[in-house]
């Protein structure tokens, strides 16, 4: 059989005229964020890529696959699959409610027999589309303030509520910040975020009191006076401070960073992997890392500046926006600017969940830069 007998020749200049318009720079920052997490995952395991370094490289390598075939599909497809994802996702977390798993105390996970789900990764997806979508049929006067953005609300509100329910609670809070950086960027009104900010700032001290769990409660307590309980609810904090400083300008050097490499960091390989990277690299090693982060962010976002969709512009913005806050959440919990809520650092962090959720919202970012051109006619997915 020809290979024209597979793919017309149109088609397969189809494909490579897309693959040419990937953005292979953004595509290299992610790699070189990816191999930065590999060395260090090498590193805490006593120089051997077992048991994380070679899978962290492995899932990379398929999940950047997976970004690149995802990249070719149109912008107006993921228009058309936008409410779908999001309603998918929304049944799967009534069903966490109702038949999940439950694991160290949590009610996250569902059981399908060949695979462990965690159904909040694919909302982190669903709800930037289905906001990116409705924004896209709506005015920019509406998009300010009117009685419509009752409908984003209700969008952001229901995972939120779900996932928080779990308890999950440094996901509920990605999920909120994210749908209220769509919401922004889409032209909310500065008069109504600041009397947003205000309420949630005057919200936050009863909701800790009397809404949060009792482990909950101690996170912030302890987040508050680490040195209360030194060796219980304040040593992770601690041990990430002592691993940071102790790195100086330059780092321990490679393989030498004591506080990980003898166990004394907690979740060395994951939540607290930017904490080691610090012990062995220093502030120089830290500064280069986040330089990247920035890299991929500026890339990112400007990838979503040229679309000439508002779908496209928002979706590729919200997407950005959830990888900055993985990004500032992680590095202000391991400086011991924020409580410990378990977010990771997205692509550094051994943790496969987490990955495939950032490289395909990075698939859509691709996606977009690709099929910029599209236009997508209103928000009821009419296509031109």
């Amino acid at each position: 059989m020809t290979a024209s007998a597979i793919t017309r020749p149109g088609e397969r200049d189809r494909l490579i005229v897309k693959l040419a318009q990937i953005d292979w720079t953004f595509t290299l920052v992610l790699c070189l964020i990816a191999a930065t997490g590999a060395a260090m995952l090498y590193s805490i395991s006593g120089l051997s890529w077992e048991p994380w370094a070679a899978k962290h490289l492995i899932r990379f390598g398929l999940c950047l696959a997976l970004m690149i075939v995802l990249a070719t599909v149109d912008v107006r497809i993921w228009f058309i699959s936008a409410y779908p994802v999001y309603g998918f996702g929304l049944l799967l977390l009534i069903a966490v409610e109702v038949m999940g798993d439950v694991s160290l105390g949590a009610q996250r996970w569902l059981d399908l027999g060949v695979v462990r789900l965690q159904p909040s990764e694919i909302m982190k997806i669903g709800l930037v589309l289905a906001l990116a979508r409705f924004y896209h049929g709506l005015s920019a006067e509406a998009a300010k303030f009117s009685w419509r953005l009752v409908v984003p609300v209700v969008l952001i509100a229901l995972p939120t509520l779900l996932v928080a329910h779990q308890p999950d609670l440094g996901t509920a809070v990605l999920l909120a910040a994210t749908g209220g950086a769509v919401m922004v960027l889409a032209g909310l009104s500065l008069r109504v975020v600041v009397a947003l900010a205000v309420t949630v700032a005057a919200a936050i001290p009863p909701f800790v009191m009397f809404v949060l769990h009792d482990y909950q409660r101690n996170r912030i307590l302890t987040f508050l006076n680490p040195e209360a309980d030194p060796s219980g609810s304040g040593y992770h904090i601690l041990q990430s401070k002592i691993a940071l400083g102790s790195g100086g300008l330059l780092g321990k050097g490679y393989g030498l960073g004591s506080q990980s490499q003898l166990n004394f960091l907690p979740e060395k390989h994951t939540d607290f992997i930017f904490a080691t990277l610090a012990e062995e690299f220093g502030f120089v090693g830290c500064i280069s890392v986040l330089l990247l982060y920035a890299a991929a962010i500026t890339i990112a976002l400007r990838i979503a500046s040229i679309s000439h969709s508002h779908f496209g512009r928002l979706g590729a913005a919200g997407v950005t926006a959830t990888f900055a806050l993985y990004v500032m959440i992680n590095g202000a919990m391991v400086m011991g600017l924020a409580p410990v809520v378990g977010v990771p650092m997205p692509l550094l962090s051994f943790g496969g969940t987490v990955m495939l959720t950032v490289m395909i919202g990075f698939g859509l970012v691709q996606s977009v830069r690709v099929h910029r051109y599209s236009e997508i006619t209103s928000g009821r997915g009419t296509l031109l």
